[in-house]
């Protein structure tokens, strides 16, 4: 099989588990009081890492068969990475890291891996065919600790010998997984072993790569004199060498090793802030095998992977701290001038857009996220506000009915509230559907949060919940008002970049206010990107074409990779959705619509007011929901 026709530009092989970073930095680990969970192991953060910089990679291991297994290939599949080998082990659970940050220098770590699923890799799950479907095979050295997994690697680097294959190694040295320290001691980085040693000097043969740090350079050498070990890993293999020197950057070995460092071409690192040095290595291998493999010149290679390094140590987390592509050659046209990465709002901003887990094309929302609306209804009918919650429940009945008749796949979505609608929330999440959840107080103006502060929110929010914010907003209003209302409307924005959740921001003229000139609403989304706020979604009332034209051009130069817009209804008849629908079939930002009273608005108060059972609100709804998604598949026939 010819380079031209590999499907896959490289595997990993090694370490894969689930990392619980304790969020509490500066604290002792014993103190720790929550957890974020990513993707973790070295080598399933370089199989991530790569994926993200635009390699076809495939990782290679073994995870169990429970939900953190899962977890970790949902999120490999996420990121464009194969899983076709990440094998299912019935028998043993996924490897598990909990660690910590306390400061620069001291990161509190335990790795849980007795008898893990990763370890259980045996040779037999070394397919030859899929190894010779890879152009290179990256492995990192952890795999070399145990007999079945040696084993396996050795087996696999023969194939890669047999069809050509480029190899490298990421020694990884953690003398805990060699059973060098305590169980609990997975924080110290370096113990000299001389059977560690010959065990890493008898493979050392297979590669064409080999990356370490100055200490696993040390082991894999046999002595503390980092340019005596580079030599006698030189004696052992032919391979290029690349020494990681920390903040200094690294340094390639292609020939033979100098008596000097004096001698050697520094390939000099990116300066930033650290906050936390685990993964850097991994962010490091994936930036320097993105360059590697393209047959780029080692200067360009080191470029990729000391800026990859400098912008993980500066985060919270590996995997998920890692830059994509486009993030990664963004700093490197500018990092001169960006010392703090986790400070600048453009590289921050980039980092968000590039790495979500979902693409929405198109979207067809029922909104019924209403309360003040239905509470009214409710005390019209003469019933009591606690019957909502099944009315959601039922709505939601009807949104799930609707989406599987229309075939709307992964284009539909709900808005729903906590308020009343928590039983819905909690029976739509995880079902691969949009779904937002309103923050703001019914009616607010200015604005109120309806839940109190943001952050403590958002804190016990699943990840796939949007959050949608209403603001009735002009720009006329008096100085003092729009001021209090673009405070909060930033703190919301920062809240939403600190958790992680996506922000939809509905704008409303008010009805107040008599001048209501549809043109204000691109002067309104001009200003809130002017702010700095750059909402994953805007959903705003229909516009005519004009109007759309002059919103869309303004998200182009302030955001290009902005979800899009979702019309609202407002209560307004089918007629005059079905219009506004037309209007907006030539500005591909609108991406669909967000609907809630016109679909059930009549049906739920004959509902409440015990004209309808629950399976005629259920057929209604679902009629009323169906005629929208026709609107709006007249004018674009691709939904």
């Amino acid at each position: 099989m010819s380079t031209q026709q590999k499907r896959l530009d490289v595997i990993c092989i090694g370490r894969i588990a689930v990392d619980l970073y304790g969020q509490q930095i500066g604290s002792r680990l014993e103190d720790m009081s929550s957890f974020a969970k990513y993707l973790g192991g070295s080598s399933g953060n370089v199989a991530y890492g790569t994926a993200i910089q635009g390699l076809k990679s495939a990782m290679l291991a073994r995870v169990g068969d429970e939900h953190m297994g899962r977890f970790l290939r949902e999120e490999l599949q996420r990121a464009g990475c194969n899983t076709d080998y990440l094998i299912t082990d019935k028998q043993r659970l996924t490897g598990l890291v909990i660690l910590g940050i306390k400061d620069q220098e001291t990161f509190p770590l335990i790795f849980y891996r007795e008898n893990c699923a990763d370890m259980g890799l045996t040779p037999d799950d070394i397919d030859e065919n899929f190894i010779a479907s890879s152009r290179a095979v990256a492995v990192t050295g952890t795999h070399l600790s145990h007999p079945n997994t040696r084993a396996s690697v050795l087996k696999a680097l023969e194939y890669a010998r047999h069809y050509g294959l480029r190899t490298a190694l990421d020694i990884d040295y953690r003398p805990v997984l060699w059973g060098l320290t305590s169980l609990g001691d997975g924080e110290t980085r370096f113990i000299a072993s001389q059977s560690v040693t010959q065990q890493l000097q008898e493979v050392l043969h297979y590669f064409d790569l080999i990356v370490g740090t100055e200490e696993e350079f040390h082991i894999a050498g046999g002595t503390t004199d980092t340019l005596a070990a580079l030599k006698a890993v030189r004696k052992a293999s032919k391979a290029t060498l690349v020494c990681k020197r920390g903040a200094l950057g690294c340094v390639v070995f292609e020939g033979d090793i100098p008596d000097s460092w004096d001698a050697t071409q520094l390939q000099s690192g990116v300066r930033v802030e650290v906050l936390n040095v685990l993964g850097a290595g991994d962010a490091f291998m994936s930036g320097l095998l993105r360059g590697w493999l393209n047959d780029e010149s080692w200067e360009q290679a080191c470029r990729y992977a000391n800026a990859c390094g400098a912008l993980v140590v500066s985060r919270h987390g590996c995997a998920p701290a890692m830059p994509t592509k486009e993030e990664l050659d963004d700093f490197l046209s500018r990092h001169d001038t960006v010392k703090r990465p986790d400070l600048d709002g453009r590289l921050n901003h980039l980092h968000r857009v590039t790495t979500r887990k979902r693409e929405w094309p198109e979207l067809c929302v029922f909104a019924f996220d209403h309360r003040k609306q239905l509470a009214d209804m409710a005390r019209e009918a003469g019933v009591s506000e606690t019957r909502i919650p099944q009315l959601k429940t039922l709505l939601l009945k009807a949104a799930e009915e609707a989406a599987a008749e229309a075939k709307l796949g992964h284009r539909s979505g709900i808005l729903a509230d906590t308020t009343y609608g928590q039983p819905a929330l909690n029976a739509i999440t995880g079902k691969g559907w949009w779904i937002g959840r309103p923050i703001e107080l019914p009616s607010s103006r200015p604005l109120r949060l309806e839940h109190g502060n943001i952050g403590s929110q958002l804190i016990d929010w699943p990840q796939e919940h949007v959050v949608k914010c209403l603001v009735f907003y002009h720009p006329h209003d008096e100085a003092a008002l729009r001021q209090e209302q673009d405070a909060l409307l930033l703190d919301v924005w920062r809240g939403c970049n600190k958790s992680g959740h996506e922000l939809l921001l509905e704008v409303i003229l008010p009805e107040s206010n008599p001048d209501r000139d549809e043109r204000y609403y691109a002067e309104m989304v001009s200003h809130f990107y002017g702010l700095g706020i750059q909402p994953d979604w805007w959903k705003l009332p229909p516009q005519s074409p004009a109007g759309w034209q002059a919103i869309s051009r303004l998200i182009e130069e302030n955001d290009p990779h902005c979800r899009g817009i979702v019309i609202l209804g407002l209560d307004a008849p089918e007629d005059k959705l079905k219009a506004g629908f037309a209007d907006a079939a030539g500005a591909p930002w609108v991406k669909g619509f967000a609907v809630g009273r016109t679909i059930f608005g009549q049906p739920s108060r004959q509902w409440l007011q015990g004209e309808l059972d629950d399976r005629a609100l259920i057929d209604q709804v679902k009629s009323n929901y169906h005629q929208l998604i026709g609107y709006w598949r007249a004018f674009r026939p691709g939904v």
